[in-house]
């Protein structure tokens, strides 16, 4: 079967009528809908033979991720040796896709991972507000592929799409993949802060116009985060653009994603939504920080028989 040719759904110069007739082309979300297959998935069970399969996939496609204005290079070098090693005690866990830092705690994250096949990934693009100049932004970026980061997880600006300047938003998106050289672009949509799923699909379509590897929920600093519901949508937008462009991109749902009963979810939705081609941490991340402890206990547990306790795992 050969691979059909990819289609730029933009042709160039991109202006700001083609994004109006790029984004009236998307069709509207049927919320009952959303909600209703995401309950019935909701409902899917995975035999206990299966269960060990999800788990060792869920930890390959974590990104496990430390935000906070207190990281020290300390901390992010214990952090990236747990990504490598997940769990010192069983060697046949495996590492985790990612570890996911700020720019300035990059080098911390490299010299740990180097070598390893684990990458690194950095938030750049003035996160999680977007609120900087392009100039800025891209600098941020620049300076973290640079310093060694694989991925670059950018913010988008979210004032710019809600008051309509699509072309902004776009354009941001192309100058940020080309200021990411060889690195892979993340685009976060911040759904919490889109309002509607309409909105969401919207956006969902408009990032990987301009170029997205991968479209992410959420910085994981907003409340909402990550829900199945919006995931699903950004799913569908990313099936609806395959049959568009020929394109393969890449979901990223990160906030809020604690146990691994959730994660299972999440993977049974990917699964009935993309299918097998995007079962694999190529296609598929979780960004999380609590997440992976949780995947460790119910691991210990299938092949002893017994959790350990809370505390029994470093602390992320």
């Amino acid at each position: 079967m050969s691979t059909p040719a990819v289609v730029d759904p933009l042709v160039s110069p991109v202006t700001p009528a083609a994004i109006r007739a790029f984004l009236g082309s998307v069709p509207s979300v049927d919320e009952v809908a959303v909600h209703a297959r995401v309950g019935s998935l909701a409902t899917r069970s995975i035999k206990k033979a299966s269960k060990r399969s999800a788990i060792d996939l869920a930890i390959r496609m974590t990104d496990l991720t430390t935000l906070e204005g207190m990281d020290t290079p300390g901390k992010v070098k214990q952090l990236a040796t747990k990504a490598v090693t997940p769990d010192p005690s069983d060697p046949s866990i495996p590492s985790v896709a990612a570890v996911c830092v700020y720019p300035a705690r990059v080098r911390d994250a490299v010299e740990v991972v180097a070598g390893t096949g684990v990458r690194v990934a950095a938030v750049a693009t003035y996160f999680p507000s977007g609120q900087a100049p392009l100039d800025v932004k891209l600098a941020d970026t620049r300076a973290a592929v640079e310093a060694g980061a694989d991925e670059i997880d950018m913010v988008i600006d979210r004032g710019a799409f809600h008051t309509g300047d699509h072309l902004k938003v776009y354009e941001e998106i192309v100058a940020t993949k080309e200021a990411c050289g060889p690195a892979h672009l993340k685009v976060i949509l911040e759904t919490g802060e889109l309002g509607t799923y309409d909105n969401v699909r919207r956006a969902s379509m408009l990032a990987m116009a301009a170029g997205a590897d991968f479209i992410k929920t959420s910085t994981g600093k907003v409340v909402p985060a990550a829900t199945r519901e919006v995931t699903l949508v950004m799913l569908e937008a990313i099936r609806d653009f395959n049959a568009l462009t020929g394109s393969v991109i890449g979901m990223k749902p990160a906030g809020g994603i604690r146990t691994t009963k959730d994660a299972i979810k999440y993977l049974v939705l990917l699964n009935e939504t993309l299918g097998t081609t995007w079962m694999t941490p190529e296609l598929f991340r979780f960004g999380a920080s609590s997440l992976l402890n949780d995947l460790l206990m119910q691991a210990r547990w299938l092949a002893e028989g017994r959790y350990q306790g809370p505390d029994y795992f470093t602390k992320d």
